[in-house]
């Protein structure tokens, strides 16, 4: 249920800063390590000896040395040696092309062909150094749609995320949602509220005021495979609401990376990136934490939520119009699996 001729997100650097590491994406098992002048490599996670997992092994001058029996691979998947063995005639595994951009490695697990590095989405905040990020990878047993429904309906907040983001107001403003080529934005905009104590605390970050009435925003835009961007702030209110100047708000792009690993559970590459005081580590980990705390509220409703929906297949689940960006997310990835289908 998920395309693999496009690029996902499959670890961050320091992942494999000092040893290879083993993880499954879009069902396959892969390990992921940097080798000759350090770049990264991509293999399947298995010795062709004994079927030993690659990732349980280490890298030794570039090449990446099983830990059972010590056989070399070399970054194309064949075989380079084995102490005392004979091994050049052993069959290759398989390679995945890899990119590592924007502080992020991507992998591409379907057709090595179609595999163009190009097709990877541009990142304006992680190129520029206006902006500062941080973020955080969680595992979550659920599958990786409804994660992508999760992040195109905001409305949750007021109800899984009520001591820090949610507010009544979400529910009552109304939800504009459309389709931009293959690109889904969904969005909403509040008016003359106070602050929820998240961003009131962004709003002190920024060294404004956070006692006084603001606009609030959120514009979540899905690209596919399962990549959501999410513009959101608070502005000062009648200072122009999103179009104010930068003095009388703080906004953010909300970063959610979401990788398939099986067919009910998705690794969720999450941060955010922001374009006031960047060079403030310190108040890049305190947004970093209550992010993450935040976060953590979704996981356990989503991998409840499958459970029960695993539990009763036969049920459909329904839809109302705050669902529309899910629903128009969920047909271009619908168009992408039947662009894979074998002719």
């Amino acid at each position: 249920m998920y395309p693999k001729n496009t690029w996902y997100v499959a670890c961050t650097p320091d992942e494999i800063a000092t040893k290879p590491l083993g993880r499954t994406i879009c069902g396959e098992k892969i390990v992921f390590y940097r080798g000759a002048e350090g770049k990264v490599a991509a293999v399947e996670d298995f010795c062709p000896h004994r079927g030993a997992p690659l990732s349980l092994g280490f890298v030794r001058e570039g090449q990446l040395v099983c830990g059972y029996h010590g056989l070399e691979m070399g970054c194309d998947g064949k075989v380079v040696s084995m102490p005392g063995q004979r091994v050049r005639g052993f069959p290759c595994i398989r390679s995945y092309p890899v990119e590592e951009r924007y502080g992020f490695i991507w992998v591409w697990t379907g057709d090595k062909e179609k595999a163009d590095p190009a097709l990877i989405h541009h990142l304006e905040w992680a190129d520029n150094p206006e902006w500062a990020y941080g973020g955080g990878l969680y595992h979550i047993n659920c599958e990786y749609r409804l994660m992508i429904d999760n992040l195109m309906d905001l409305t949750h907040e007021t109800y899984v995320h009520a001591s820090s983001i949610g507010q009544k107001e979400i529910d009552e403003a109304p939800v504009n949602t459309r389709v931009e080529g293959e690109q889904v934005i969904t969005s909403r905009f509040m008016e003359n509220i106070m602050a929820p104590p998240f961003w009131r605390a962004a709003l002190r970050g920024n060294g404004l005021a956070d006692d006084v009435p603001v606009d609030r925003w959120q514009i979540c835009r899905f690209s596919p495979p399962s990549h959501v961007m999410i513009e959101v702030g608070v502005a000062h209110a009648g200072k122009g609401g999103y179009d104010a100047a930068p003095e009388h708000k703080a906004s953010s792009i909300v970063v959610d990376f979401i990788t398939p690993e099986t067919e009910t559970s998705h690794w969720y590459f999450w941060g955010m990136a922001r374009n006031f005081k960047p060079d403030d580590q310190e108040l890049t980990a305190t947004i970093r934490e209550g992010q993450g705390k935040i976060f953590s509220e979704d996981r356990e409703m989503l991998e409840l939520q499958q459970q029960n929906i695993l539990r009763h297949p036969e049920r459909k689940l329904l839809m109302l119009n705050i669902d529309a960006g899910g629903v128009q997310s969920r047909r271009i990835l619908d168009q992408w699996l039947e662009q894979e289908k074998p002719v």
